[in-house]
C-alpha cells in the first residue's frame, strides 16, 4: 500500500454517482439487451470513470463500484441462504433513537424509518454462489487502471458486520455461527479482489450505526456483537497482508438528521482490532470533523495509514482547498504525515439511483480534495 512519502496522496471512498448511460444501460439488460453489449457498455464506462478520477488527481482510484446496485446489498444476489420477505416489515434499528427523534422529518422525506423495510431471513446455509458480477468487475477495473497507467487501485466488498443488515437468522443455532458462515462466503470476494493485485476495501456503516441501538440495551451488549463480527471480518481476511487492507467505517452518513452517531472514542478500539493496513473514517462530517482529538490518544502502529474524510458527501458546499489542507495537516501532525491519505467521509452515491450530491458538486469536492493535500504537503514538507 502506497504512503505519503513525498506528498499527500488521495483517494477516495467508492462509490460516485452512476452517469444516466449506465442506469439506461441497466434497465435495457433487464428487458432486452444481450448480455455481452451490456458487459461491452460497461466495461468503457468503468475505463472512462478511472480515467475521470486520474485526470482530478487522485493518487488510488477504484471503479466508481459501477456493476453495483448499491454498497451492501449487491451481496445479496451473490450468495445463498436468505429470502427476501416484503409483507414482513422490519424497524430500521441502525437509524437508532433518530428514528423518532426526527419522527416528522422521516415521515415526510424517510419514509422508510416509519414504515420499516423487509426482511431479509436466513432460511438456509450460507455460501458465495455467484462470481461473474465480480470477476466482471475485476476485469474491468484492470484494464481500466492499464488503461490510465495507474499505479494503485482499490475495490470496496461489505463487511460481515454490514451483510443482511435488515436481516435476521432463523437457520443458524447461535449468532456466532450465523455470522462465520457470512464471513466464510464474504471471504470467496475478498480473496478474489486481493488475487487480482487490487487492494480490498472493506466497507462497514452497521458497525457505528447499530451503536446506538445496542447500546441503549447496554453498552457491553453493543461491544459483545461488534467484537464478534470483527472477529468474523479478520477469520475472512486470513492470509491476505494487512498492508492490502483498507477498512472503511462512517457514522450516519445517510441524509437526515442525526444526533445519535456512535462517539468515534467509544468505538475507536475496536475499529482497531480490524486486520487492516490503513482505516478510513468520516472526518469532514459536522458530527464528526472534532473527533481529530481522539487520534492525540489513541495510535497507529508504525506501518499503518489513517485515511480521515477531508471532503464530506453530505453536502453541497465545496470546502475550501485551505480548510481541507487545514484538516488534513491537523491530521498529520498527529500521526505522522507519512501516516496520512487524504479522503472522502463516504461515497457520494448510496445506490445506483440515490446520489448525494450532483456529480459536478462531487467533481469540485474532488478537486477540493486534491488542491488541498498541494497545499498540505507544502506545509508538511517545507517546499513548493
Amino acid at each position: 500500500m502506497r504512503r505519503s512519502v513525498e506528498r499527500i496522496l488521495t483517494t477516495h471512498v467508492g462509490s460516485i454517482p452512476r452517469p444516466a448511460e449506465l442506469l439506461e444501460l441497466g434497465a435495457k439488460k433487464n428487458a432486452t439487451a444481450a448480455e455481452d453489449t451490456h458487459d461491452a457498455q460497461l466495461k468503457a464506462l468503468t475505463i472512462e470513470i478511472v480515467r475521470r478520477q486520474v485526470a482530478a488527481g487522485l493518487d488510488i482510484v477504484n471503479d466508481g463500484e459501477f456493476g453495483k446496485e448499491s454498497w451492501a446489498n449487491y451481496i445479496m444476489k451473490r450468495i445463498t441462504g436468505f429470502e427476501v420477505r416484503s409483507d414482513q416489515m422490519r424497524p430500521i434499528e441502525w437509524l437508532g433513537s433518530d428514528r423518532m427523534r426526527f419522527a416528522d422529518f422521516m415521515r415526510e422525506n424517510f419514509p422508510r424509518a416509519v414504515e420499516g423495510v423487509p426482511t431479509e431471513a436466513c432460511i438456509g446455509p450460507i455460501a458465495y454462489c455467484d462470481r461473474r458480477p465480480l470477476e466482471r468487475a475485476i476485469g474491468n477495473l484492470r484494464a481500466a487502471l492499464a488503461a490510465s497507467n495507474v499505479e494503485e487501485g482499490f475495490m470496496t466488498a461489505v463487511a460481515p458486520a454490514s451483510t443482511a443488515y435488515d436481516g435476521v437468522n432463523e437457520f443458524y443455532p447461535t449468532d456466532r455461527e450465523y455470522v462465520f458462515a457470512i464471513a466464510d462466503a464474504l471471504r470467496e470476494e475478498y480473496l478474489a479482489i486481493h488475487r487480482a493485485g487490487f487492494l480490498l476495501q472493506v466497507d462497514d456503516a452497521l458497525l457505528a450505526n447499530m451503536y446506538d441501538h445496542l447500546v441503549r440495551q447496554s453498552p457491553d451488549r453493543y461491544r459483545e456483537w461488534a467484537e464478534l463480527r470483527v472477529e468474523a471480518l479478520n477469520h475472512a481476511l486470513r492470509d491476505i497482508p494487512p498492508n492490502r487492507v483498507r477498512y472503511h467505517v462512517c457514522f450516519g452518513s445517510w441524509h437526515v438528521p442525526h444526533v445519535s452517531d456512535a462517539p468515534l472514542e467509544e468505538i475507536v478500539d475496536i475499529i482497531l482490532q480490524v486486520n487492516a493496513g490503513a482505516y478510513a473514517l468520516e472526518a469532514a462530517n459536522p458530527r464528526h470533523e472534532h473527533e481529530w482529538r481522539v487520534w492525540q490518544r489513541a495510535r497507529l502502529r508504525d506501518d499503518q495509514i489513517l485515511i480521515p474524510g477531508v471532503v464530506t458527501h453530505h453536502t453541497t458546499s465545496v470546502e475550501h482547498p485551505r480548510v481541507v489542507a487545514d484538516r488534513i495537516v491537523r491530521y498529520a501532525q498527529l500521526v505522522g504525515r507519512e501516516s496520512v491519505i487524504a479522503g472522502t467521509d463516504c461515497g457520494f452515491a448510496q445506490t445506483n439511483v440515490i446520489q448525494r450530491v450532483h456529480p459536478s458538486v462531487m467533481w469540485a469536492k474532488f478537486d477540493a480534495l486534491v488542491q488541498g493535500a498541494r497545499l498540505a504537503s507544502e506545509e508538511l514538507w517545507g517546499r513548493r
